[in-house]
């Protein structure tokens, strides 16, 4: 396993959490109750533009995983999704009209109209 420690300031290797999004991050796992799980974030084949992203809790690591801190939270990246996520960065948002966590992600060479996929 590989440990990275990294600041929430964007960077062009790995994947960064901004401030906000590390707070949130952290409020949900206080309202779990739970200190065991951290924030895994994966890049599945599907959705129109042939690869989505995962994002959910989770307590195991995995031979390969890629971990960074930011805080007290825990971002974990599987050994394959890492390449797909380098210089990534997840914001959380909370507008009237939209409310969740997005990821600006400058290996995208393309997304789906709905944004909910990319290539």
């Amino acid at each position: 396993m590989t440990t990275e420690t990294t600041s929430t300031t964007s960077t062009t290797t790995g994947i960064a959490l901004t401030d906000v999004a590390a707070a949130k991050v952290a409020a949900l796992l206080a309202q779990e109750g739970r200190d065991d799980l951290n924030l895994r974030v994966a890049v599945q084949p599907g959705g129109c533009s042939g690869l989505r992203y995962q994002l959910y809790f989770d307590d195991r690591n995995m031979d390969g995983d890629v971990v960074r801190e930011f805080g007290a939270v825990k971002v974990i990246t599987d050994k394959m999704s890492d390449p797909y996520l380098s210089g990534a960065t997840i914001d959380f948002v909370d507008t009237i009209e939209k409310q969740g966590f997005t990821i600006d992600n400058p290996q995208a060479q393309g997304s789906c109209a709905c944004g909910d996929s990319f290539n």
